[in-house]
């Protein structure tokens, strides 16, 4: 369990800023064109290989083993508890120096280069020294040559010089197993070896091993590469009503076909007047172009080197119901899976969606002079955020423009909740007390929605007199359940839990699991998402022995297409033997 609340804190506030670089870049490209083709900064991603850093298992994409000799291994057991890249070779009579050599390979798809590597890794070399030869690990790059020490690193050499190993092999992401990839090491490849190595024809020792037998082994456990690339996409053929349309309402789609020669077509961004109010994903790829977070710089992080199609052809809906009617700057761009953008689509656009009928009164409806002042109990607000299912109050007064109450008014309360296209639905009605003043209760129980208060006159019937907009926000709602409530190392728990309402986007929701320590920070561990009616799973192996009491809980994040707040689920509690 260590390894999972040594995760990374999901850093929203970089990924949104981010985003937002990406978005200004591509309005610079806009501008300046062609000019910026050649001078644009490379774009990174994370690549995480065998094990993600919270500790959930990972593939080993972009990497091959190759070995040579009798009783040489180049293993996969990421899949495994404690699993790894293991490079090993177990003693073998008139073994000669650089003759047997067990080989793990990265290779960055072109034109990608590792731009920084971070390898969790424990081995030793047991097997010991002779004279001029001895049993060895090491890693190199970007090149794999053992006569040049100048692409050698991390090394342990049996004998004297490294008589007890390196790392921790009980526990994979200990601090002790961290090792940096040194600036000049860095490049397209990257290289775990193990080995014979000495002066040629003289013979490593015989017989001499570990406790699994292996006269040098070295288990890489995690891989954290950031891979760089410095060509982006391409976006034409741009269509849609968001390129066309004079008048945008409700969910309006632009249609545009991308490639990318790397990392491949990540996301569409869309920009409001300079602000990011939409990311989706352009093509999922059968979940491989998906962001696992855990960075701390906010990189996108994948679990395969090229992870987005290499091309697509594009049709993404924008709802234009999250921006207020008017004239606006919309900026639409493309990125990659590394943040390299491309413009797709600049242009003013008039936003016009069926508002919700609470506009101030006009003409002879208004020359009564009546005023309608409104807020949330408790508060001197308009708009409140509510827990979900809670039920709140709106405190009114309904006055003369002299100041004096008027009695027995009727006022109606019209909700409209915040989707596209959705329409109004009176919810409620009041009358004024001696005093002008009155109450309305509301019930957080559904989306978040604008609500209009609402005088017509004394009969109720008729044009507005006197209004008032109100904004309720929700969060999001979450059920959230754990079993069993005690475990132990190597065994597993089951989440399951569920939306508490809908709608629910077609493609499900993303959340996002959390644990902690008792009263300590809670820490990212794991992404799922929803079916279609709000349900998830999902499960966790405890890989370190406790004992540990640990706290989880879900988060609903905003997103498009899900019309709640951000939420929080109740908090189970699991105790590890």
């Amino acid at each position: 369990m260590v390894s999972l609340l040594e995760g990374t804190r999901r850093q929203l506030s970089r990924a949104a800023r981010r985003q937002a670089a990406v978005l200004a870049a591509a309005a610079v490209a806009l501008a300046l064109g062609p000019l910026l083709a050649a001078s644009a900064d490379a774009g990174e991603f994370h690549l995480y290989s065998c094990r993600t850093p919270s500790g959930a298992a990972a593939p080993a994409d972009g990497w091959s083993p190759s070995h040579s000799g009798p009783y040489t291994y180049a293993e996969d057991t990421c899949a495994q508890s404690g699993g790894a890249l293991v490079a090993a070779l177990r003693p073998s009579p008139g073994r000669t120096a650089d003759t047997d050599v067990a080989t793990w390979e990265f290779s960055a798809p072109a034109p990608e280069r590792i731009a920084a590597a971070t390898l969790w890794r424990a081995g030793d070399a047991d097997g010991g020294a002779a004279i001029n030869a001895s049993y060895q690990f090491w890693f190199a790059g970007p090149e794999n040559v053992v006569t040049n020490p100048a692409f050698n690193f991390g090394q342990c050499e049996g004998g004297l010089l490294c008589p007890y190993g390196l790392g921790n092999s009980s526990q994979p992401l200990a601090t002790e197993n961290r090792i940096g990839v040194p600036g000049p090491n860095l490049g397209s490849r990257l290289f775990v070896n193990a080995s014979c190595v000495g002066a040629p024809g003289y013979q490593c020792p015989e017989g001499q091993a570990d406790a699994n037998g292996y006269a040098a082994v070295v288990n890489v456990y995690a891989v954290d590469l950031t891979l760089a690339q410095d060509a982006g996409p391409t976006a034409d053929n741009v269509g849609g009503e968001l390129a066309s349309a004079p008048v945008l309402r409700g969910t309006s789609d632009v249609t545009f076909s991308a490639s990318d020669p790397a990392s491949g077509v990540y996301e569409a961004l869309f920009s409001i007047d300079g602000q990011l109010v939409q990311s989706s994903v352009v093509d999922a790829n059968g979940g491989r172009c998906a962001n696992v977070g855990g960075t701390s710089d906010g990189l996108a992080a994948f679990l395969y080197a090229q992870p987005c199609k290499a091309s697509v052809s594009a049709d993404v809906g924008f709802d234009t119901t999250q921006v207020a009617s008017g004239e606006h700057h919309l900026v639409v761009s493309v990125i990659d899976a590394a943040g390299n953008s491309a413009a797709v689509l600049d242009r003013q656009v008039k936003v016009l969606n069926e508002p919700l009928a609470c506009q101030a009164p006009t003409g002879a409806s208004a020359s009564g002079g009546v005023a309608l002042s409104a807020s949330w109990r408790g508060t001197h607000r308009q708009v409140i955020t509510s827990a979900f299912g809670r039920r709140r109050t709106i405190d009114g007064r309904l006055t003369s423009a002299a100041g004096a109450p008027i009695a027995g008014a009727p006022v109606e309360l019209v909700a409209a909740p915040v989707l596209a296209r959705a329409k109004p639905l009176a919810v409620a009605s009041a009358r004024t007390g001696p005093d002008g003043r009155f109450s309305v209760r509301v019930r957080a129980a559904g989306p978040s929605r604008t609500l209009c208060l609402t005088y017509r006159g004394a009969s109720g019937i008729g044009s507005p007199v006197a209004t008032r907009k109100m904004t309720l926000r929700v969060r999001a709602g979450v059920v959230l359940h754990v079993t069993p409530r005690v475990a132990s190392v190597g065994r597993s728990i089951r989440f399951i839990g569920r939306l508490r309402s809908g709608p629910v986007p077609p493609g499900g929701k993303q959340l996002v699991l959390e644990a902690r320590a008792p009263g300590g920070a809670w820490l990212e561990f794991k992404v799922v998402r929803t079916n279609a009616r709000g349900r998830f799973h999902a499960g966790y192996r405890f890989r370190f022995p406790g004992p540990a009491r640990y706290q989880f809980r879900v988060l609903c994040e905003p997103e498009s297409g899900y019309p709640f707040a951000g939420g929080a689920s109740n908090v189970v509690r699991v105790f590890e033997r």
